[in-house]
């Protein structure tokens, strides 16, 4: 028994040495904090020296605190002239008095598609703080709203228009049109507008802003005769997974061609809303 209990308690000197190891670690965390305090004396604020920078700041006529954003404001003259915001460069913004985050904001609105119609569409950029809009008001060179003299949206087809036709249109700008194209082809063909939410960069908003200029015409869907398709023809198709193409090919070869469509759903991997989405693009023969 007192050999049990010796075995237990005993500690080889490995464990030792950790175990001295661990209390010189524990005691050194402990004065590390004494150490510090000894060696590095905390500097004490020269009260003298800050009064004078005050005295000079007041001299040159700086009050109050001076905003970060007004820091970072360019160093090029203001100028204000009348002015077309849609691709007005970088440099005529910074004359303008804009700083380089509210121009580069500006900048990716652009890139996305984005469009100023009216000076309300301007006032709309986060960017722009209400006193930057309220001087630059009077010299932007647009319509104050979307009341009066102007044109009425252009209507385009979905499924025909071309990239260069989609352009033309009110908020999608070059990048949009290619998408919208490109996906289309993916596809084979829009069967309604709200498909455009899945193109990249088309959120909810802009979707709301665009989709007022859009009719689709379904005849033009070009459809998938699925007891006919293999892998080459699905490869593009965006709703299916190259696993979930392969089990529908593969269904079809082992139980014969689909006679309803309903018999898809006996493919395993394929779920209800998958099965929603492809519907309208696939036929039997």
């Amino acid at each position: 028994m007192k050999t049990r209990i010796k075995n237990y308690l005993s500690v080889t000197k490995t464990e030792w040495n950790g175990l001295i190891i661990l209390l010189l670690l524990i005691v050194a965390v402990l004065i590390a904090p004494y150490v510090y305090n000894r060696f590095y004396k905390e500097q004490p604020v020269n009260f003298k020296r800050l009064e004078i920078a005050v005295a000079q700041l007041k001299k040159a006529g700086v009050t109050g605190d001076i905003p970060e954003e007004e820091g970072n404001r360019s160093k090029v003259p203001l100028v204000l002239f009348k002015f077309k915001p849609n691709n007005l460069p970088a440099a005529q913004w910074q004359k303008l008095g804009l700083t380089e985050r509210q121009i580069k904001g500006i900048k990716n609105y652009e890139a996305k598609g984005g469009r100023f119609y009216t000076k309300a569409d301007v006032k709309k950029m986060y960017t722009l703080t209400a006193d930057d809009y309220k001087r630059l008001e009077p010299y932007i060179d647009l319509p104050a709203s979307n009341y009066g003299d102007i044109k009425p949206l252009t209507i385009v087809e979905l499924n025909t228009a071309d990239s260069a036709k989609l352009t033309r249109l009110k908020g999608i700008g070059p990048a949009f049109a290619r998408r919208i194209v490109q996906y289309r082809k993916r596809l084979g063909g829009y069967h309604s507008k709200q498909q455009l939410k899945e193109v990249f960069g088309i959120d909810d908003m802009q979707y709301r802003d665009i989709q007022a200029q859009f009719t689709v015409n379904v005849r033009k869907l070009k459809k998938i005769n699925i007891n006919a398709a293999e892998y080459d023809d699905l490869k593009n198709f965006p709703y299916l997974s190259y696993k979930q193409m392969n089990a529908v090919i593969q269904y079809r070869k082992q139980h014969g061609d689909y006679e309803t469509f309903d018999e898809l759903s006996n493919v395993a991997i394929l779920d209800e809303a998958v099965l929603k989405k492809i519907k309208p693009y696939i036929v039997l023969k």
